[in-house]
């Protein structure tokens, strides 16, 4: 995989096999869904409240064209590889074609979304065998690397807006966003995360058979990064590893719907751990610019540039450490009653009125 190194001991090995596997290409989808289910609860909330079918979608609107202001603003400080830009303007293109759509429709369109996704998968992998062999995702791994690896931060922040930029449209353009658009819309209409006791068959078939598509794609995936699979040309499984991500994605939010379901029948909701992740739950913006808050400065090139240093297994320590202390920061402001900053700004923007 073009996006990890090709050396390393052995735990490097298996920080590398772990991420590709279980976070490649599957994480962006599962937050795709959940973002498209959380469109289809604030719009039923807002209607049972009495706001007109026109008011919410007007709302809805606003809160998508500031998602997009928020992902230009994190991409030219921090990321490049915002996602936050990608789903305000999926809302903005999918909610005015398919959101009033019968459940009939939208089960069409996901098929056919997920026909042409496919149909994409194996155009690129039919292609990579008209390329000579060796490392053709060289390129992409460059352009990524190019303004975390430039010390001149006004340098860096004129790259990093044209690779957001190619983001957002190839965001849209591969089809798996919309694709697990449709199926959070769907799944919203029928509560069925919210409900998961009357869904369960569902939620059990969705997260078997959707983490072993994915998971199974992004084994052979790692088999072929490790050395271990010989392929004629190492690049064949790359397209159809981020199309595993959509089954992968789907699945991890079946599972998680399964364990709120565990949850709900026992005395765990109470708990420190259950109560930390549903507070970073509901401030999961302030805990993703949170994250690039730490990154940035801390590892590239136009900061204290220790990601040079750092391997596979240390990144991933890294990563874990700083996903803690987001946890801990949001069960602190949990427990003094205060929202996230970034949802409050954004709540304010949305509703222009104060919060």
């Amino acid at each position: 995989s073009p996006m990890h190194p090709a050396d390393g001991n052995l735990a490097d090995h298996l920080a590398q096999a772990i991420t590709i596997v279980v976070v490649d290409g599957r994480t962006h989808t599962m937050f795709g869904l959940l973002f498209a289910y959380g469109i289809g609860q604030m719009y039923a909330r807002q209607t049972a409240r009495g706001a007109a079918p026109g008011e919410v979608r007007g709302t809805l609107r606003r809160r998508h064209v500031w998602m997009l202001v928020f992902g230009l603003v994190h991409a030219a400080l921090l990321w490049q590889g915002d996602i936050l830009g990608t789903y305000g303007l999926i809302g903005l293109l999918m909610m005015p074609l398919f959101f009033r759509r019968s459940d009939r429709t939208l089960g069409v369109w996901i098929l056919v979304l997920l026909v042409l996704g496919g149909a994409i998968m194996v155009i690129s992998t039919a292609g990579t065998l008209l390329l000579p062999a060796g490392d053709n995702g060289a390129l992409a791994a460059q352009v990524q690397r190019a303004s975390l690896a430039e010390p001149d931060y006004l340098a860096a922040l004129l790259t990093r807006i044209p690779q957001w930029l190619f983001g957002l449209l190839s965001g849209v353009g591969t089809l798996a966003l919309p694709t697990v658009f449709l199926i959070g819309i769907l799944a919203a209409r029928h509560r069925i995360l919210e409900e998961p006791e009357r869904h369960l068959t569902l939620l059990r078939w969705t997260a078997a058979a959707g983490i072993g598509i994915g998971w199974t794609v992004g084994l052979a995936q790692a088999f072929v990064h490790l050395g271990i699979l010989e392929l004629p040309n190492p690049s064949m499984l790359g397209a159809p590893h981020f199309y595993s991500g959509i089954f992968a994605g789907v699945g991890y939010a079946a599972l998680f719907g399964l364990l709120a379901h565990r949850l709900r029948t026992r005395e765990a909701p109470q708990s420190l751990p259950v109560r930390a992740l549903s507070a970073l739950g509901r401030r999961s913006l302030s805990g993703y610019l949170a994250q690039s808050v730490v990154y940035g400065p801390l590892l590239a090139a136009w900061g204290l540039g220790l990601g040079t240093h750092l391997s596979s297994w240390s990144t991933m320590l890294l990563a874990v450490a700083v996903w803690l202390l987001t946890l801990g920061a949001a069960l602190a402001l949990d427990r003094s009653g205060r929202r996230g900053p970034a949802e409050v700004l954004l709540r304010r923007l949305t509703y222009r009125q104060s919060t």
